[in-house]
């Protein structure tokens, strides 16, 4: 072999604990005050609180816009742990590490064209060569996952875009397989794939069609094309399941939708029509360019996005620059990559309203995508010493960059009190058990105040003054430029020592307590 590093097995013992270990501090502090974290979390909080499984609502009270399954989960969680933070944000944590195995498992059954070792008609090699190999691939696509710049911040953040990842990438996982192995596509696995479908159709709604029909569209008129004239169609080289699983799936979909048209107030205008109709307009959501998700994609997915570039032409150029000829050569499993990726990447760029993290999904085949491209280099003996060089450098600058960044990131985070009203919350609560208080929280644009309270909540400035003066409150959390007024109308009102601390200025507002 090339006396790589990577062959070592303890740098993939290295790469898979570094990994897990930014997946844990990435988000620390935790707090649930950006990228719509509340929301997200409320939808659990108010399953077990008020028993409402099927259709929620915001901090605000507006009706919560995505269907309830991870909900469910971290209810569930929590019923088991008893820990809200635990329950929130283990889903995300889990498919995140889901991801990362299943995608070195993939990596490390690939065979020097990009397809499987095990599959039927292949020889399998049990030398030292082709076990240094495979270790060397699956250790390529481990890497590509979890270290860049966006899979970290996902993996503990309190949102469905990893569960509703783990969940597209199976479903493309196993299409991949079938590929790999030209098998037939059973009755098992039409089941297996209509579960799939109605869990990602109840985490976040139709998108998986967008990340899935245009790959699975063009792999198949690409395999029809290929097809000599007159020569029979071959089954077994499918990546269509067949209609039954999606349009059973979305029927589920559809019974959600249909049962909050017609029993909650305010869907049609906050899901139907700003969620998901308005993504297609240019009024309700600030519009993208076209090209708005390339830029993004190059930086959040370095330095592997650039080792994929700078690889292609090694390629191409064993092949005489002739890239039909790359194209006829690619194998079918290895193509299905490419159709999934970039198909997913291309109607997600189409959409007007955009938002870096929308398109992670791609991440998980763009992992295996590079592993098939060294994959396809291993059998070019010349280029093989090179390219498995900068790929240990690669890794060696994943490690550090993505390191470095997170590391820093949880640092800043710490030191500007981002985690302020967290703490604030959790005094308030364990003052207000010790001595009994009945409280509530005025009317925030936080809206993780309820949650750090554990109230059901927000209070009206002039009801709380309304039940303080009927003595029916001992204490009161108010923002800090309304407390003075609000003290004046209330009787025998102190202002308490507790406070949250001082954030950076733009995140957020300062809190007080109020008591008798």
């Amino acid at each position: 072999m090339t006396g790589s590093p990577l062959e070592d097995r303890r740098t993939l013992w290295i790469v898979g604990a570094v990994t897990l270990l930014l997946f844990l501090i990435a988000d620390l502090p935790w707090q649930l005050d950006d990228y719509d974290q509340a929301k997200q979390a409320f939808t659990s909080f108010e399953i077990i609180k008020e028993g409402h499984w099927f259709y929620q609502r915001t901090p605000h009270e507006h009706v919560a816009t995505k269907p309830p399954l991870v909900g469910w989960i971290s209810a569930a969680l929590f019923a088991l742990t008893r820990s809200w933070e635990v329950a929130w944000r283990l889903p995300s944590f889990l498919a995140a590490v889901a991801i990362a195995i299943l995608l070195f498992r993939a990596g490390h059954s690939m065979d020097g064209h990009g397809a499987n070792r095990l599959a039927p008609g292949g020889a399998e090699d049990e030398g030292e060569a082709s076990s240094s190999y495979a270790t060397i691939v699956g250790l390529i696509a481990l890497s590509a996952f979890g270290l860049n710049l966006l899979s970290p911040r996902l993996a503990t953040l309190v949102r469905t875009d990893m569960p509703l990842a783990l969940v597209i990438f199976l479903i493309g996982l196993l299409i991949w397989q079938k590929i790999q192995r030209q098998e037939e596509w059973k009755p098992r696995d039409r089941i297996y794939i209509f579960a799939l479908l109605t869990a990602a159709m109840l985490i976040k709604g139709p998108i998986v069609y967008a990340f899935l029909l245009p790959g699975i569209a063009l792999f198949q008129w690409r395999t029809g094309r290929a097809r000599p004239p007159g020569a029979p169609f071959q089954s077994r080289i499918s990546a269509w399941s067949g209609w039954w699983p999606w349009i059973a799936s979305l029927g589920v979909f559809l019974l959600w939708v249909i049962g909050g048209i017609l029993f909650q107030p305010g869907f049609v205008d906050e899901v139907v029509i700003r969620e998901f109709i308005g993504r297609f307009g240019e009024t309700i959501h600030r519009p993208q360019p076209l090209y708005f998700y390339l830029p993004h994609l190059l930086h959040k997915f370095a330095p592997w996005s650039v080792l994929m570039i700078a690889l292609a032409p090694f390629d191409l150029a064993s092949r005489r620059w002739r890239i039909g000829v790359a194209f006829r050569e690619m194998s079918p499993a290895t193509f299905w990559l490419l159709c999934w990726s970039l198909g997913g990447l291309m109607v997600m760029s189409l959409i007007p309203s955009k938002r870096v993290d929308r398109i992670f999904p791609i991440f998980p085949p763009l992992c295996l995508l590079l592993a098939a491209q060294i994959g396809n280099i291993f059998r070019h003996e010349q280029l093989r010493t090179r390219v498995y060089r900068w790929s240990a450098v690669a890794v060696i600058l994943s490690i550090l960059i993505t390191g470095g960044y997170t590391v820093a990131k949880v640092i800043f985070g710490y030191r500007d009190h981002r985690d302020a009203l967290v703490v604030f919350g959790r005094e308030v609560r364990h003052e207000a058990e010790v001595h009994q208080w009945r409280y509530e929280v005025i009317s925030a644009k936080d809206e993780g105040l309820l949650l750090y309270l554990q109230r059901m909540h927000f209070i009206k400035p002039d009801r709380a003054v309304a039940e303080w003066n009927g003595g029916n409150l001992d204490a009161l959390v108010a923002p800090t430029e309304e407390a003075s007024a609000l003290m004046r109308k209330l009787h025998d009102a102190a202002l308490s020592q507790l406070k949250s601390n001082e954030r950076r200025e733009g995140q957020g507002r300062g809190y007080v307590l109020i008591t008798r």
